[in-house]
């Protein structure tokens, strides 16, 4: 099947007389003939269901559909994308283990990196989006257990050269992990490039309609775990599932097995039966909307490049900028975020997303409806100057995520805001 096929039949696939539409099974419990077979399944829970903290039929079905779209071998939902890229990095590392990841990320997964992991023990080393090969392999030492990007990232709109960190990674003897929300895997299917491990927050595109919270980890299913020799935790026996080897056992999918019968059995972070039938309906669209996004952005953006107003924009699809060419390798469009820097700083980004009437300035991205935000004030305000100017965040940049309004409307309301800033400037003078 292609995409769009996929993206309404992949997962879930009625038997006679079921029901057309993939149900909800509302349950966190599930029935056993006898105490033998519920012993049998806590010795191995890919037996049989046991219980909706590790898994449950229409999380499941999303999993499977998410997992064929991205071209892996399994996938795992979480309650989040934090959750996700959390479990991606904790199935890997453990106290005195460190990452490298790029520095153009996401600021709560910069957090989340930086501070949080580091109270268990784990550092993060992170390189420019730009480092050259011996640059990123000068930042790798012999406690590093993986690399993490973002395809598109967030909010600078820079594009990941996948393969060139995969090779990095790979002549380290350690996976490649991309976050792959902006682009989805309609846009871009990390795997393909060398990726090993694919991330989402499927709060965003996926769902695209700003109804559920959620995220999701796909196993390549690529990665060479015991060739490798730096991940015992796979190859030797799980002392708490009765000496099971997750290489040995389960193969290819050793890697989201491992997460779910370890992580997600002591954290719990497993998304509830009803989120994932919403982002199923979210999924089904998911081609459609993401070829409509990237029309509608690439319009703004052309109307966008040409105002006086606007000192510098960041949009990939555009020939003049800096990742054209990084897009045309690997992205199949470029998404509906787009990074404008305001001339006249905070101050005049600030008075441009207040004048906006369609547009809603809102803690959020990737949704049905345009939206804006002022990262330097809002989602990046944790981090110190010096950070946000690694992560590719001036004082004036404002991310437009744009919609799927109609284009002409979104100009419209984007170039009457821009006015309102020469009514001011010119007031004030």
């Amino acid at each position: 099947m292609r995409d769009d096929t996929k993206c309404l039949h992949a997962g879930y696939t009625p038997k006679n007389s079921e029901p057309r539409v993939m149900p909800i099974v509302q349950s966190t419990t599930y029935v056993f003939d006898s105490t033998d077979d519920v012993a049998a399944v806590f010795d191995d829970p890919t037996k049989a269901l046991i219980y909706s903290r590790f898994a449950n039929p229409t999380v499941m079905a999303v999993e499977e559909k998410i997992a064929a779209l991205e071209g892996g071998v399994a996938a795992m939902c979480t309650s989040s994308g934090q959750a996700a890229n959390l479990l991606a990095i904790l199935n890997l590392c453990s106290a005195g283990d460190n990452v490298v990841a790029s520095s153009q990320i996401y600021g709560g997964t910069i957090n989340l990196f930086s501070f949080t992991l580091k109270k268990l023990g784990i550092e993060c080393h992170y390189v420019n989006v730009d480092a050259s090969e011996e640059e990123i392999s000068n930042a790798i030492d012999s406690n590093t257990k993986a690399v993490f990007g973002e395809t598109i990232a967030n909010p600078a709109v820079s594009v990941l050269d996948i393969e060139k960190f995969a090779k990095v990674a790979h002549d380290n003897g350690i996976p490649l992990i991309v976050d792959n929300t902006f682009a989805t895997p309609i846009l871009c299917k990390p795997i393909e490039f060398g990726a090993d491990i694919v991330t989402h927050s499927t709060t965003k595109y996926m769902d695209g309609h700003a109804v559920q919270g959620g995220g999701v980890i796909v196993d390549s299913g690529n990665f060479d775990w015991k060739a490798s020799g730096k991940f015992p935790d796979f190859t030797e026996p799980d002392d708490s599932y009765h000496g099971i080897t997750y290489v040995g056992t389960y193969g290819k999918p050793a890697y989201i097995l491992k997460a779910r019968m370890q992580l997600m059995r002591d954290f719990g972070c497993y998304p509830a039966a009803h989120s994932a039938f919403l982002l199923n309906l979210g999924l089904e669209t998911l081609g459609l909307r993401m070829r409509q996004y990237c029309e509608n952005a690439t319009k703004v953006a052309n109307f966008l490049k040409d105002r006086e107003e606007i000192e510098s924009i960041s949009y990939p699809a555009l020939e003049e900028d800096k990742y054209h060419e990084l897009a045309k390798k690997y992205l199949k469009g470029s998404s509906g975020v787009i990074s404008v820097v305001i001339k006249g700083g905070r101050d005049n980004a600030i008075k441009f997303m207040d004048s906006l009437k369609l547009a809603s300035n809102e803690v959020h991205v990737a949704d049905i409806r345009t939206c804006v935000l002022h990262p330097a004030g809002e989602t990046h305000r944790q981090l110190t100057d010096e950070q946000l100017i690694a992560a590719g965040i001036e004082p004036g940049m404002v991310r437009v995520s744009v919609g799927l309004e109609d284009a002409d409307d979104i100009i419209d309301d984007l170039k009457q805001a821009l006015d309102a800033i020469n009514k001011a400037d010119s007031l004030n003078s």
